[in-house]
C-alpha cells in the first residue's frame, strides 16, 4: 500500500535562505513525497520558509530562458534557531 499523506508536521523547521547573487534564483524543494515548493527570490531577497526536516533545497540561478542548478542545500543547514 502506497501512503499518501504529508510528512508529519512535528518534522518541519523554520529555514532561511538569502539571495546574495546580483540574479534572480529559484529555490524548489522536490525530494519529499507528497510534498512541493518552489519560489522565485529576487537579489538580496531573503526566503524564510517552513520544511521537512530532511529536504534539500535546490537553488536555480535564471539565465534568460534557463533556469541552471546551482547548489544543493540541505534544510538543517539553513534552518533559524
Amino acid at each position: 500500500m502506497i501512503s499518501t499523506s504529508l510528512p508529519q508536521k512535528t518534522n518541519f523547521i523554520i529555514c532561511s535562505y538569502v539571495n546574495v547573487t546580483s540574479t534572480i534564483q529559484i529555490a524548489r524543494i522536490a525530494n519529499i513525497e507528497h510534498w512541493y515548493l518552489e519560489r522565485v527570490i529576487f537579489p538580496g531577497q531573503r526566503l524564510i520558509f517552513e520544511a521537512p526536516a530532511n529536504a534539500i533545497v535546490e537553488i536555480y540561478t535564471s539565465q534568460l530562458a534557463n533556469a541552471i542548478l546551482a547548489e544543493k542545500v540541505s534544510c538543517q543547514k539553513i534552518a533559524m534557531d
